[in-house]
């Protein structure tokens, strides 16, 4: 019987263990945490949004995606779809967004590990893997008290994002030791840090609105409900945005966002809009001449960036006056001057890229019998469940791969 080990106990490790147990193989799961699918516990806001029936290719940031579009095909939503139903989770969509019909992501969690356990899987908890050594055709990973031995293993590590679910990127390090190169990890879905200090006096509004990043002549479009908070800007649209930042600003490359808050209307519709104002608005002040528009505190940001005094009477507005706040209104812009780190992330972008791998198994082409799986490979998804489905796939493709006999794949120097 073919021996496989897994190092992490995350969504990819866990969906390889059931898929290497179902196929033959005596498996056994490292997890570093006191119990496995810890992540898993706080994706979609508890509720684990766990896959999405749009699989366009975009939502998978990547070098490679036609690598990735043949994976997906070999695992599938439908396949993920079918695979939790068949343990005896309901599903529940809501446009396109799938979720366990209980509405707990430790629904998800807790079936993984009932069915691992059932398969004969052997988990290990509150164990850390300490290195990772090939010995002649086998595999040794130290742990602090025991250095386990396997046929072939597979590093479902995970990332450096959100580190109080045990991520530490220790995955980047084993993969970097067996030969593999690392793109930069870099925080991804999160918050961007903005440079203008007035920027923390609208803390607290959420208003909807397209944002555009601007990365030299390039430039990232999103929409939806937008955060203000005291270090920028947040809100799904900006962590969509925000691997396209990291990795711009890791490279000393300035970028900038602008927000439109009234992305449904052209510029000269707002601007029609605001001069209608100035007739009923006659003795309003301030924020009060824009009452209905926009939260109280986002009407005085708009203001004083179009140089409107919030003592000016509405009914004094000039048409130059509606027309620089016209301009704010449809383009507030701001300089980024950095991402919120690993704590506040959800996932990252980079990792050892999928060329230097099977894309059809997962397996190394360096190292044969080794297989990397989920967020430690450079494929980085959309807000939505698309980490997951990526998860999911690679982790089933190297389950199974790995329980069956070597096959001896090309192996690159």
């Amino acid at each position: 019987m073919k021996q496989v080990l897994i190092i992490g106990g995350g969504a990819s490790g866990l969906m390889a263990a059931i898929t290497a147990a179902r196929n033959g193989a005596k498996v056994t799961l490292l997890e570093k945490n006191r119990q496995t699918g810890k992540k898993l516990l706080v994706t979609g806001n508890g509720r684990c949004n766990f896959t999405n029936r749009n699989q366009e290719l975009s939502n998978y940031r990547t070098d490679r995606p036609d690598l990735v579009k043949e994976a997906l095909e070999s695992f599938s939503v439908d396949d993920t779809v079918d695979f939790f139903e068949s343990l005896g989770i309901l599903t529940k969509e809501r446009n396109g967004y799938l979720y366990p019909g209980s509405g707990q992501a430790s629904s998800i969690a807790d079936v993984l590990r009932l069915t691992a356990v059932k398969e004969g899987v052997k988990i290990a908890c509150d164990t850390k893997a300490l290195a990772v050594k090939r010995i002649n055709d086998r595999f040794a990973v130290e742990t602090e008290g025991w250095t386990y031995e396997a046929d072939a293993l597979i590093l479902a590590c995970g990332s450096k994002a959100a580190p109080e679910t045990g991520s530490d990127g220790d995955g980047y390090t084993f993969a970097e030791s067996m030969g593999h190169t690392v793109v930069d990890p870099l925080p991804a879905l999160t918050g961007l840090c903005v440079a203008e200090k007035d920027g923390g006096k609208v803390a607290g509004v959420r208003a909807d609105g397209a944002v555009t990043l601007q990365i030299g002549e390039e430039k990232y479009c999103e929409s939806g409900e937008l955060q203000f908070t005291s270090y920028g800007l947040s809100g799904i649209p900006v962590f969509q945005i925000s691997r396209y930042a990291a990795r711009a600003l890791n490279q000393g490359i300035e970028c900038s966002v602008t927000l439109d808050l009234c992305p449904l209307r052209k510029r000269d519709q707002v601007l029609t809009r605001l001069k209608d104002r100035r007739a009923y608005t006659q003795e309003r002040r301030g924020a009060a001449v824009l009452l209905g528009m926009f939260p109280d505190k986002l009407c005085s940001l708009l203001l004083e960036r179009a140089g409107i005094s919030l003592k000016k009477q509405g009914g004094d507005w000039t048409d130059e006056d509606c027309e620089r706040l016209a301009a704010q209104i449809k383009g507030l812009h701001f300089t980024i001057s950095r991402c919120r780190g690993y704590e506040q992330a959800q996932i990252c972008t980079g990792g050892v890229p999928l060329t230097e791998l099977d894309h059809t198994t997962m397996e190394s082409r360096r190292v044969p019998g080794l297989y990397l799986t989920g967020e430690l490979i450079d494929v980085d998804g959309a807000c939505g469940g698309y980490n997951l489905q990526w998860a999911w796939t690679s982790g089933y493709l190297a389950g199974r791969a790995a329980a069956q006999e070597q096959k001896g794949i090309e192996v690159h120097a």
